[in-house]
């Protein structure tokens, strides 16, 4: 199924080079040889995630405006949504990168989403931290929702368990919370000034600018110093566990 996103902002975001480049500092560890972007947007992000040990990558985008802009050596372009891929395909890592926050049903996504991840494998979400910093600009780019710490991790693909689906099993995946973090402190003021003051629909280019060429920077250093406690967005990471032994007992 494809969608029409207008994705205004996507070029403005794919210039952040320092906010690209501490996400990718903080996701890299967790990827593998083959990684799925779902929502991949122009394909911003795989420059910067785009390096061993990731060897394919697919870009799963359902707006054809915004897919025909990716490009990449070793990147695959999915016209669609998860329903677009073969349900055999299994990938290392999948990642929802300021995605999530745009799908109006999140936990059947990830449940669906976590179906695909191979043995071990990994699925990742960026999103929009603090429901009280929903703001116009929020609402303009199509977001549902932000996020709480605890309504992220109640996300959390369960699977079916053993013999839990009636003969042929359903396909569900059961996965374990790694890591819950808030990152981008600094940007946390950005976005609170925006929702009380600037009101913005859609952000500038100097604001951008400003976001990443001064705030980033202070965010990388005081992420870890507040032990990535505090921050306008939520970092999760889950691990497919369903075929370890014992993990759904």
């Amino acid at each position: 199924m494809t969608q029409r996103y207008s994705g205004q902002e996507l070029p403005l975001m794919a210039q952040a080079t320092n906010w690209k480049s501490y996400l990718a500092e903080l996701i890299r560890p967790y990827l593998g040889p083959t990684v799925l972007e779902v929502g991949a947007g122009i394909g911003g992000n795989i420059p910067h995630l785009h390096q061993p040990p990731v060897r394919d990558w697919t870009a799963l985008e359902p707006d054809p405006v915004q897919a025909a802009q990716i490009v990449g050596s070793g990147v695959r372009v999915v016209l669609g949504t998860l329903a677009a891929l073969d349900a055999a395909e299994r990938f290392d890592a999948i990642l929802y990168i300021d995605v999530l926050e745009h799908i109006a049903d999140d936990a059947a996504e990830l449940r669906q989403a976590a179906a695909h991840l191979a043995p071990g494998g990994r699925l990742i979400v960026l999103a929009p931290a603090h429901p009280y910093l929903f703001s116009r600009m929020d609402a303009a780019i199509g977001h549902h929702r932000r996020y709480t710490m605890a309504g992220l991790r109640a996300l959390t693909p369960r699977g079916c368990g053993p013999g839990g689906c009636g003969p042929g099993g359903c396909g569900s995946a059961g996965c374990r919370l790694e890591r819950l973090w808030q990152v981008d402190a600094a940007g946390w003021f950005a976005s609170l000034a925006n929702r009380l003051v600037l009101h913005r629909a859609q952000p500038t280019a100097g604001q951008i600018a400003v976001w990443d060429r001064v705030l980033v920077p202070i965010s990388r250093r005081l992420d870890r110093r507040l032990r990535f406690g505090f921050g306008k967005s939520i970092l999760a990471v889950w691990r497919r566990v369903d075929d370890e032994p014992g993990a759904m007992g």
